[in-house]
């Protein structure tokens, strides 16, 4: 079964997501890190590919609206959130674990969705 969203709820799962991952970040860094910004240092994003099993294209009714909610297209057009937490540190744990956090948040709305790291 096809689930169409309207452009706010769009916009409130793009938030949820930005919220979850930013929490999650916090968490990690303020417990695992003991709130240290050592450690390898690296980069964290959450691609989104598909919902129920659609790709989802930029000219689509569903690409325009996760456009609209500030979600880019990266370059193999894959809808992409560079760091969802917000989190400011440069520890790649940390900022992965933000971007995990996100990807699940898309998962539940159907969406297919992966985190992804690297270090710097």
């Amino acid at each position: 079964m096809t689930q169409t969203f309207t452009q706010r709820e769009v916009n409130n799962i793009v938030e949820e997501a930005r919220i979850e991952a930013h929490q999650a970040a916090n968490t990690y860094f303020a417990l695992t890190m003991n709130g240290y910004d050592g450690g390898a240092c690296g980069f964290a994003w959450v691609n989104i590919y598909e919902h129920n099993g659609k790709k989802i294209a930029g000219n689509t009714k569903l690409g325009k609206m996760l456009k609209a909610a500030g979600v880019r297209q990266d370059h193999t057009r894959a809808f992409q959130i560079w760091n969802p937490s917000g989190h400011r540190c440069q520890n790649g744990n940390t900022l992965d674990a933000g971007a995990d956090a996100a990807a699940k948040v898309f998962k539940r709305y159907g969406f297919t969705a992966y985190a992804f790291s690297r270090m710097d």
